[in-house]
């Protein structure tokens, strides 16, 4: 199925450069990929989890957070070493080693279909947060959060790369303090937090919600876009400065961007464990906003819905950014960024004029996501430990032992959850 490919090698002395030498002034300067990328962790799916969660089991899956985030910080390592080394994205580099035509286009029907679940999972959350706003019919709501991430994608589209990475990651500034407000003026007792960090289900309805949480955290789209962005980032390597010197910004990217989403996510699921648990309705977003409001008061509530809307906006860009790449890479066809933002707005605005649960469809969609995560895991962990694809800045075994664990660990529990559902059934 795999062709083999030998890429361009490096000359060894970038890996002996010492990157201790880059000032922080240049460290800042190479910083982005990472925190645009890391917005896919802070979607609108990652809201309806993690609420409901936190509201239906109070600390029992916050250790499903941290296992999450932690293990995402690999991942999208490899993703962006993998850009950076061979100024390819993923898709790019399967489109060219999947040998069969057929079998190229069956890997990019599943990687379009999840690019499509995150798709609903974003534009629900911004026209929920539309309507809880200003009050706005779902459908209209939905798009305009379609239209307003369009303009923002028009900005990477236009080579504006540094202009659409200050929106996108001005946008988290205001998903961080959106959804960090209500667990800062009402903190959790720190020996139930504690107590969450010890692996344990209650029940398939756990286990779906632990596989939605994995699946909003780990999502395929953002393992497809962080190679893009990398790419798109470091042209010809930024003429002269060594790819060991732009790993190790990298690694600090990288590091920086999930523990940013990895607190807010665990935050999210606090404020629901602590003020919310128990509370009627609190398994809507709609419910949990008015739950919010009338345990610490309207301006909270507010800023929650803002957090939302500008989740909704901002992973919405990068997911259709991811879905473009994706097509470009495995079909070798590029479609204009209009058009394929019309197509993918339609399962969202299905969802939103038939009246189905929107809340109960984001949760679903991060399901599907996660169902897509050993397709883009897989292959990145088996091509980044490749001398032919990344020359002696391939991956050592460990790396790769611990890319493989963590994709078996994915794989078992979306096994273990269809097993749940279907006996429970």
């Amino acid at each position: 199925m795999f062709r083999s490919s030998a890429s361009s090698q490096e000359s060894p002395s970038d890996e002996a450069s010492e990157p201790g030498a880059m000032t922080g002034q240049r460290l800042v300067w190479l910083l982005g990929p990472a925190l645009v990328a890391g917005v896919a962790y802070l979607d609108p799916g990652n809201v309806a989890s993690n609420m409901t969660a936190g509201a239906t089991f109070g600390f029992l899956l916050v250790w499903v957070v941290v296992l999450a985030n932690t293990m995402a910080w690999l991942v999208q390592y490899l993703s962006a070493k993998l850009g950076i080394v061979t100024g390819k994205s993923l898709p790019e580099i399967l489109g060219e080693r999947i040998g069969s035509k057929w079998a190229r286009r069956l890997f990019w029907a599943q990687a379009e279909l999840v690019a499509m679940a995150t798709d609903i999972a974003e534009i629900v959350g911004g026209a929920i947060a539309l309507a809880l706003l200003f009050g706005l019919p779902l459908p209209l709501g939905g798009i305009i959060t379609g239209v307003v991430s369009l303009v923002v994608l028009l900005l990477q589209g236009s080579g504006r790369q540094k202009t659409f990475e200050r929106v996108i990651i001005s946008l988290m500034l205001i998903v961080v303090i959106g959804f960090s407000t209500g667990v800062v003026l009402h903190p959790p007792e720190a020996t139930e937090v504690i107590g969450g960090l010890v692996p344990s289900f209650d029940g398939s309805e756990s286990v779906l919600l632990a596989a939605s949480i994995l699946g909003a955290t780990i999502m395929p789209h953002a393992i497809y876009a962080h190679s893009a962005l990398a790419r798109d980032r470091f042209p010809d390597r930024l003429s002269g400065i060594p790819t060991s010197r732009l790993l190790w910004a990298t690694r600090w990217d990288v590091t920086i961007a999930l523990v940013i989403a990895g607190a807010v996510n665990l935050a999210i699921l606090l404020l629901a464990a602590t003020s919310l648990q128990g509370v009627e309705g609190t398994d809507t977003l709609e419910g949990a906003h008015a739950a919010i409001a009338t345990a610490m008061g309207s301006v909270v509530a507010t800023i929650f819905a803002l957090g939302l809307l500008a989740s909704g906006l901002a992973s919405s860009s990068v997911g259709a950014y991811a879905g473009a790449e994706i097509m470009h890479g495995l079909l070798r066809v590029r479609v204009p960024i209009l058009l394929r933002r019309l197509v993918t707005l339609i399962p969202a605005l299905l969802i939103l004029v038939l009246g189905i649960d929107p809340t109960w469809a984001l949760i679903l969609s991060q399901v599907v996501l996660s169902f897509g995560i050993p397709f883009a895991l897989i292959p990145l962990v088996w091509l980044s430990a490749q001398s032919s694809v990344m020359g002696h800045h391939r991956s050592r075994w460990w790396t790769t032992a611990l890319g493989a664990i963590v994709s078996l660990l994915l794989v078992t529990l979306n096994i273990t959850l269809l097993y749940l559902i279907f006996t429970a059934s």
